[in-house]
């Protein structure tokens, strides 16, 4: 498998979209679950079908450019293939010497996003991750991630702890606040009018380390052309109070969403009930 994803690395990233294009949809057509799901759920956001036409195929995209991003050589950078809108939200913080906590939904590509801030800065980057559970696939993850000033957290007690860390240190933090946490660890706000389990570590860790917060997410341009980073600011202060706090949170990802309808990965389970937590949770 390693073997077919380093060649498909050496694809030009159209090629890589328009067979992710195609992916997305026979995914889509091979699975009822994900099609129920990802209608029901674009349908709640009130988004229309052309919209969510488009994500079925933006999904795909986003798992065939993978490879593209993991084996790419590591003199080569990402810098001529990404714009940039609202950087201050970075270099304002980065600037005051504050850690700079940068949340985005599962919108377009994310990971993207993570490598071209520490391409641009030069300040390292902690990403929150969940690892694969294959162990060859979590292997090639943390091999594919080791880039200059990236460093991945696993999401335990110990990388909550890095996460702490590196904001105390005046460095960057990036998460995804619309992943599900495990029982426990969040708590029951609304997004898109229902309720969704929702992280409370977001919120905390700005709170504990005075943190700048800003939302972040990549859009996927057409024909392979790149990137275009978005970074916009979160509304707050954010509350004391851990459900005001993430539903603040939930309806500034709900903004993020409605600016790129087409590349929120609707598919995603986002409603789902909490897993009970594993020993190192």
């Amino acid at each position: 498998m390693t073997l077919l994803l380093r060649w498909l690395s050496r694809w030009p990233l159209a090629w890589l979209h328009a067979l992710g294009a195609a992916l997305g949809w026979a995914t889509w057509a091979l699975s009822p679950s994900y099609r129920r799901r990802l209608a029901a759920n674009a349908a709640l956001a009130g988004i229309g079908d052309a919209e969510r036409r488009r994500s079925v195929a933006e999904a795909g995209r986003m798992a065939a450019e993978a490879p593209w991003l993991w084996f790419m050589p590591p003199g080569e950078r990402l810098g001529d293939r990404v714009r940039w809108q609202g950087q201050a939200v970075i270099e304002d913080g980065l600037a005051a010497g504050r850690g700079v906590l940068l949340l985005t939904p599962h919108l377009g590509s994310f990971e993207v996003a993570a490598r071209a801030a520490a391409e641009r800065y030069e300040v390292p980057i902690t990403v929150l991750y969940r690892p694969a559970r294959k162990p060859w696939l979590r292997r090639l993850e943390e091999t594919a991630r080791a880039r200059p000033n990236m460093a991945t957290a696993p999401a335990t007690l110990s990388g909550v702890r890095q996460m702490l860390r590196a904001l105390k240190r005046g460095e960057m933090v990036g998460l995804l606040p619309d992943q599900v946490p495990p029982e426990g660890q969040g708590v029951w706000a609304p997004f898109f009018g229902r309720p969704a389990y929702t992280m409370t570590l977001a919120a905390r860790l700005a709170q504990q380390t005075g943190a700048a917060i800003g939302l972040a997410w990549c859009e996927r341009l057409p024909r392979g052309a790149g990137y275009s980073i978005h970074l916009a600011p979160v509304d707050g202060p954010l509350p004391d109070d851990d459900m005001a706090a993430a539903s603040l949170i939930n309806a500034a990802m709900e903004r993020a969403i409605r600016a790129l309808p087409s590349q929120y990965l609707w598919g995603y389970n986002r409603y789902k009930s909490p897993r009970k937590p594993r020993p190192g949770d």
